[in-house]
């Protein structure tokens, strides 16, 4: 994650403890531990020393092994791939029926500046890459380039191509820039989802307006805010207005002045519907973070960006959203609870830590509230309170969504079912994602596994079966995991053309639990899991290799008839590919269509999602 580790000396002293792996530094190169100490017993200590050759047990070797790892997955990019080059095939072949397109993905690509500052992933710079196939002519060209952002604009030198961190970023500080009341904390880095609707290539970031971006050169054209004109045209509005109002208003002067946030707060997960050729986004205002209520508000818009119907649900709960679902007749929302720190508010306005340690999570309820709101206009206040939750009967933070569909008979009866990713409270730390440690400004990546006996505890595939009477009473609420799947996953991902309606198969990043020290991420392995016979089939990478989200490529009518892309990070040898494998061979040995090599000076850190966008 730091500067080129090609020349770093590393030093680890692993203490058996029960409590959480913690980093104190990044370099490292010696070990001593006791042979009969348990890996997930192990806590880093670590010093700068000379370089040392002799490494006490296998188990250190393992230990230090994969902390390099880690910390190679988050390794800065600096370079930009301005002209395409084509990628060399190292497995495989193209097929010629491969649909000519694009596939696009986006992630941070610095977290370093050369002042002595880092940044949390979140924080760091969008790093757009698109890989653009050829079926015909079965070759694959590859392009990258950052997404110049205000913020990006600011902190890199265009002529020395030098950075200086000015902006601290929601999750981090600065150590090398303005730390104390630094009221640049909106980093709008356009880093965390890509989408290609109509003629428009977005980069979208939690907190701000997407950056539009040109398609073929992947030059930044510059911010594009879609709720433009939609506050003046009419819309159903569900809220009630209550005390809170006054705080918001004495908020927002704050919040729009002093920190430049954006009224509208634009959640970074969006929604297709294919069958109405329809993008759905949803925003929230920004001074809800800081309050026990929620105004979200949806938008539905066409091809063209023209807005179809807009409808404001407000939620009297204090909820952090990152993702939701959707059905035909729902929007849906998993209640992840929050509520403000007063330390860490206090902490975070002087500068003194991260921003977003003025929240945490709230797992003061044992049940999750899942609120089923009317999507259609026409059923808006009938039937069912939707400001009556359904409570799921355990606590569960929702993490990514992988699809929902519901179906209803001829009695009425609704039932609801949704495919996503949860973890416990207890896990979700909103500083400590992906192990980053903002006062050392490393990574940790015990964190996002587990200690011994709580695997349960980290992200999982979960089905959550809902049922409600003709009068929109609950009958049911059942989680559970799918397939009965145990091991850590995340990135869900179903064949797009089946969101919003009922699927067969879903898609997921997982582990192949093979590894004894950080078994659970990053991962190594693709799993297809066929709901209707309750089968689960996997295709992994090697060792020291690892992947991250899946992207399904239609190419058919049957929904698994199509293939899957996914990015293969080798960091043994430091080196990404775009593998392509098929979607229905999964589980076979012949699952892998082709591996394509990127260049190795163009090696690209762990990315957050992609997008798909065919030719036409």
């Amino acid at each position: 994650m730091m500067q080129s580790q090609a020349t770093a000396a590393y030093h680890f002293k692993a203490i058996p403890v029960r409590s959480k792996l913690l980093i104190s530094s990044a370099k490292l190169n010696q070990a001593r531990i006791s042979r009969s100490t348990s890996p997930a017993k192990i806590r880093w200590e670590a010093t700068i020393t000379a370089p040392q050759t002799h490494l006490s047990s296998p188990i250190v070797d393992e230990a230090v092994t994969a902390f390099q790892d880690y910390q190679l997955l988050f390794t800065s990019q600096r370079s930009e791939c301005v002209e395409p080059v084509v990628l060399r095939i190292i497995d495989g072949s193209i097929p010629h029926d491969f649909p000519s397109g694009t596939y696009y993905l986006i992630g941070p690509g610095l977290f370093s500046d050369d002042h002595g500052s880092t940044v949390h992933p979140l924080d760091g710079h969008g790093y757009l890459r698109a890989f653009t196939i050829d079926g015909q002519k079965g070759e694959v060209r590859f392009m990258a380039r950052y997404v110049e952002t205000e913020a990006q604009r600011e902190e890199r030198d265009r002529e020395t191509g030098s950075w200086r961190f000015t902006h601290r970023g929601p999750f981090s500080v600065l150590r090398g820039g303005k730390k104390i009341l630094n009221t640049k904390v909106m980093k709008n880095v356009a880093n965390t989802t890509v989408l290609k609707w109509g003629k428009r290539l977005l980069c979208l970031w939690e907190g701000g307006q997407p950056y539009e971006i040109e398609p073929t050169t992947l030059d930044t054209i510059g911010m594009f805010n879609p709720l433009d004109g939609c506050d003046s045209l009419p819309f159903i509005s569900n809220s009630n207005g209550d005390v809170w109002d006054v705080a918001a208003l004495l908020l927002k002067p704050i919040l729009y002045g002093v920190f430049k946030m954006p009224p509208k707060r634009l959640l970074s997960h969006y929604k297709i519907d294919a069958e109405r050729k329809r993008l759905l986004i949803l925003s929230c205002n920004a001074e809800d973070m800081l309050l026990p209520r929620n105004n979200f508000t949806f938008y539905e818009f066409d091809i063209n960006f023209n807005l179809l119907q807009k409808q404001e649900f407000n939620i009297p709960d204090h909820l952090m959203i990152h993702d939701w679902a959707f059905t035909n007749s729902h929007y849906i929302l998993f209640g992840n609870r929050v509520k403000i720190d007063g330390a860490g508010s206090m902490r975070a306005v002087l500068g003194l830590s991260p921003m977003i340690s003025a929240l945490s999570v709230n797992p003061s309820k044992s049940t999750t509230p899942i609120y089923l709101l009317p999507r259609s206009l026409n059923s808006v206040n009938k039937g069912r309170n939707w400001r009556v939750p359904i409570e799921a009967p355990l606590q569960i933070w929702l993490l990514h969504v992988g699809n929902a569909f519901e179906q209803k008979d001829k009695n009425g009866v609704l039932e609801v079912q949704v495919q996503a990713v949860t973890c416990s409270y207890q896990w979700f730390n909103f500083i400590e994602m992906f192990g980053y440690n903002w006062q050392s400004g490393k990574l940790d990546p015990s964190f996002m596994n587990a200690r011994e006996g709580e695997e349960e505890l980290l992200p999982h595939l979960i089905k959550v079966s809902i049922k409600l009477d003709a009068n929109g009473l609950q009958q049911k609420c059942l989680v559970e995991p799918l397939n009965h799947w145990s091991r850590p996953s995340d990135f869900p991902v179903v064949n797009p053309t089946f969101t919003g309606h009922g699927n067969t198969y879903l898609y997921a990043s997982t582990s192949s639990d093979s590894r004894r020290i950080f078994p659970y991420f990053p991962f190594d392995t693709v799993i297809k899991s066929n709901l209707s016979t309750k089968a689960v089939s996997t295709w992994s990478v090697g060792s020291r290799r690892f992947i991250g989200e899946p992207v399904f490529v239609h190419n058919g009518s049957e929904e698994d008839n199509g293939y899957l892309l996914v990015v293969e990070y080798a960091v043994s040898i430091q080196k990404c590919y775009l593998v392509v494998l098929n979607a229905k061979r999964i589980g076979e040995v012949d699952a892998l269509v082709a591996r394509l090599e990127v260049p190795k000076h163009l090696n690209f850190p762990f990315a957050f999602h992609g997008f798909w966008a065919t030719e036409n």
